[in-house]
């Protein structure tokens, strides 16, 4: 069998779903824990962690490595599951005369298409409103602090990379995070960019919120990302342990407890993420 009949095939394209599914979940878990930092830490620790954690994740070689490889899994997953679908209505043009398929299959597993295609969707948006924003808008703010000065009146200072202040009055910005000295004219450091502050602008009711408008959709927003994540646990009930049937790793002795931890994976996973759009609208 040549290579194009095997990557063409409806068995590797199963396997291929399968794989890159399982490594999503494990970005999903990395994700996590990443993201839990917003509602872990608060005031300026708070944000000094979450954008630490943001600049790692954009500049480490290997976390842009893996970047790369997600980007290409959710691609190729979501392509790979249109075409499985359209393979298997084509194969079956004539409906059966006697179907009951709430008796042979789960709701999820009957939905997984619709389920996806909206997943897609929602990290199309989520994409556009933190990671676009954050990497291509120019007035992308960078991290500030207020510094109280003994007459009780404020200075405003940026937070460097190699961990010093530097007042903001001091320095100009050059290509988005160079903090550049006005009288010297050369670069002195570079800043961290806000991303907690755009979040927390985002899904909170800060209306101060260091450069960012307040969002008067903030609800709406908490909305349809819990929304987003009920939709993603309904995809992952069916799908973890479908994965692990496709790849033949099934056994009578780990089968009920492979199952139960998916089914706990689903729920858990997606219900902590929910948890933070909540917990920024309810506090901040």
């Amino acid at each position: 069998m040549s290579k194009s009949a095997i990557l063409s095939s409806s068995i590797a394209k199963k396997w291929w779903m399968s794989l890159t599914g399982l490594f999503l979940c494990l970005f999903l878990v990395g994700h996590l824990l990443g993201n839990l930092q917003i509602i872990f830490f608060s005031g300026d620790e708070g944000q000094r962690v979450f954008n630490e954690y943001a600049y790692f994740m954009t500049h480490n070689p290997l976390i842009k490595l893996l970047s790369y490889l997600t980007y290409f899994s959710i691609l190729f997953h979501a392509v790979d599951g249109i075409i499985l679908t359209f393979q298997n209505k084509r194969a079956r043009p004539i409906k059966y005369a006697y179907s009951k398929p709430q008796k042979n299959s789960s709701t999820p597993s009957r939905y997984m298409a619709i389920l996806g295609s909206a997943i897609l969707i929602f990290i199309i948006m989520h994409m556009s409103n933190f990671w676009g924003v954050m990497h291509f808008d120019k007035n992308m703010p960078l991290h500030t602090k207020n510094l109280v000065r003994p007459d009780s009146s404020y200075q405003k200072l940026y937070l460097t990379t190699n961990g010093t202040f530097l007042p903001v009055e001091q320095v100009e910005i050059n290509n988005k995070t160079e903090l550049i000295d006005k009288e010297l004219n050369l670069k002195i450091g570079e800043g961290y960019k806000d991303l907690h502050s755009l979040t927390v602008s985002f899904f909170g009711h800060n209306k101060t919120n260091k450069g960012f408008p307040p969002n008067k959709y903030a609800y709406l927003a908490v909305i349809l990302y819990v929304f987003s994540m009920a939709v993603l646990s309904f995809h992952l009930w069916h799908g973890f342990n479908s994965a692990f049937q496709t790849l033949g790793i099934s056994h009578e002795k780990y089968n009920s407890a492979l199952s139960l931890f998916g089914k706990i994976f689903s729920v858990l996973v997606p219900l902590a993420f929910a948890s933070i759009p909540i917990t920024i609208f309810l506090t901040k």
